[in-house]
């Protein structure tokens, strides 16, 4: 099955950020941020997403330790990429998404500055479009095929 539209998770314990990305431009955007509990979002919320832009794939980042090896947070992704697929049968995919935060705040920064703190203005829909632009730039066999 050919991809053309997906979205992307930068997930958190307390905020998810959401990209959407489009197979015929090879783009990613920031699309919005989830609140998020102890890294359970609103799963309605979630699904008003899905049924919005009714994904062809999904992809969650892992952020791995900059050694490459899984950190803890990493087996909470991975469930989190599960429960998407399992809950609205979309298949999905995994990303290294290391120091995509660290450049979103860059790129926020390059954008006028950050206003306020990152918890009341967060980097995470940056984050979400940045790790989904780099899955589509290494995955480009697998769109429009």
């Amino acid at each position: 099955m050919a991809l053309r539209l997906i979205l992307g998770f930068d997930y958190g314990t307390k905020q998810i950020g959401v990209a959407v990305g489009q197979a015929i431009t090879g783009q990613a955007r920031e699309l919005c941020t989830l609140k998020a509990q102890n890294g359970v979002p609103d799963w309605n919320q979630v699904e008003a997403l899905i049924k919005e832009w009714k994904p062809d794939a999904v992809v969650v980042g892992l952020p791995l330790n900059m050694d490459g090896t899984p950190s803890d947070m990493c087996v909470r992704a991975e469930k989190f990429a599960r429960r998407l697929n399992g809950r609205f049968n979309v298949p999905f995919y995994t990303h290294d998404e290391r120091l995509t935060t660290f450049e979103a705040k860059g790129e926020r920064l390059a954008r006028g500055g950050q206003k306020g703190s990152y918890r009341d203005n967060p980097v995470d829909a940056i984050a979400a479009a940045l790790l989904l632009q780099g899955w589509l730039d290494e995955n480009a066999d697998l769109l429009n095929t």
